[in-house]
């Protein structure tokens, strides 16, 4: 029988839309992939604690957990406390000690699982720092932490840095004088102001060609302390560009929502591995995808990926901050937790429109794991609108 639903759309129709996805199988343990796939996953809220939303969320860290345990089993890594889990937007620095604390325990329980974990500066106020002295504080007090708890850092960009910085010669102090010390080989993140514009002027340009010298520069300097750096930018070739000027042994990864696709597949010489916020909304599919690029298979990973990419785009279109909503919104639909709600009221920034469409093309992608409750959920949001 052909599931049904009313969806509205941007003209303000109400239309009947039939299901015709069909879901991904799970598969029996974790596939081997042939590129290093990070999901950044997203954290879940507790509705029946969450006195104060915007000032101090509450997290269910049993349904959070949970979600980690299932990226495991598909083969991720997972990328904790990152953009994804709502840093800076409803998640503090406070709230992501605690979460990379008991990810990293929970991962030390699951054969084979590995992560690697946010360490910024969030928890110093830009409009409070003053010097580049306060920016080394706080990026050494967050890498420190994870490392203490025996973790490796993503080292994310800096809203701080961006204030104070002068020059790109500052941002090479800072990332020279952190790098300098820590343990592990850390993965740099190169975070476009589409995803948060207080980080516009990175790398002390607006200019890509000069804000990648730099860039370049930091890597050479520090190149046995360099895992690999992740851009998001969603532009396919800057990312090309800065893959192709890497130094050998220190990755690319794939921030690139848009473009994900041809970016890990790659041009038959140098591909992009993944560190992507759509994994956590699409994770069965990709893990299907690289498991058959693995074993050789491109027109199968193709025929698997292609279809979320549409996806992707919707959920990350602009004002591109607020992809967090879309990537949640999939999660209640597919069971993985028992409300749609955020920290921060995150669930408000996006309207029932593009919820709608959303729906529609994770249908289309074969996204929607359990249709008859997706269906049945969307239907309760929809009263919630007034459909």
């Amino acid at each position: 029988m052909t599931l049904k639903i009313k969806l509205p759309d941007a003209s303000g129709a109400i239309t009947d839309y039939a299901l015709t996805g069909t879901p991904i199988e799970a598969p029996p343990a974790p596939p081997a992939f042939n590129r290093i796939a990070y999901a950044a996953a997203h954290v879940v809220s507790d509705p029946l604690r969450d006195a104060q939303p915007w000032s101090a969320p509450a997290i269910d860290w049993d349904a959070t957990m949970a979600f980690r345990h299932h990226l495991w089993s598909l083969g991720f890594k997972i990328a904790e406390a990152m953009d994804t889990a709502q840093r800076g937007m409803g998640v503090d620095w406070t709230a992501a000690r605690e979460l990379i604390r008991r990810s990293l325990a929970e991962s030390r329980s699951v054969a084979g699982a590995d992560l690697a974990c946010g360490a910024g500066t969030d928890q110093l106020s830009p409009q409070i720092a003053r010097t580049l002295q306060d920016v080394i504080d706080a990026y050494e007090t967050q890498i420190g932490f994870v490392e203490a708890e025996g973790g490796r850092a993503v080292m994310m960009a800096s809203r701080a840095l961006t204030r104070v910085a002068r020059s790109a010669d500052d941002y090479r102090t800072v990332y020279n004088h952190i790098l300098g010390q820590t343990r592990e080989k850390v993965v740099l993140h190169w975070l476009g102001d589409m995803f948060d514009p207080q980080l516009a002027g990175y790398w002390g340009s607006h200019s890509f060609e000069e804000a990648l010298e730099t860039v370049l520069a930091i890597i050479s300097d520090n190149r046995g302390k360099i895992e690999g750096i992740k851009i998001s930018l969603l532009d396919n070739a800057k990312e090309i560009e800065l893959r192709k000027r890497l130094p050998e042994g220190v990755l690319c990864f794939t921030g690139d929502d848009f473009n994900y696709a041809e970016l890990i597949e790659g041009d038959g010489q140098r591909y992009s591995h993944a560190l992507l916020g759509i994994f956590d909304a699409v994770a069965p599919s990709a893990s299907k995808a690289l498991s058959l690029l693995a074993k050789g298979e491109v027109e199968g990973f193709r025929a698997v990926i292609e279809p979320t990419v549409p996806l992707s785009r919707k959920i990350f279109e602009a004002p591109t901050q607020y992809y967090k909503a879309g990537v949640v919104f999939l999660a209640w639909l597919n069971g993985h937790q028992s409300h749609f709600t955020m920290p921060a009221g995150m669930q408000s920034a996006r309207g029932i429109v593009h919820y709608a469409d959303i729906f529609r093309l994770a249908d289309q992608a074969n996204v929607l794991d359990r249709p008859e409750l997706a269906v049945n959920r969307m239907k309760g949001l929809l009263q919630v609108y007034g459909i």
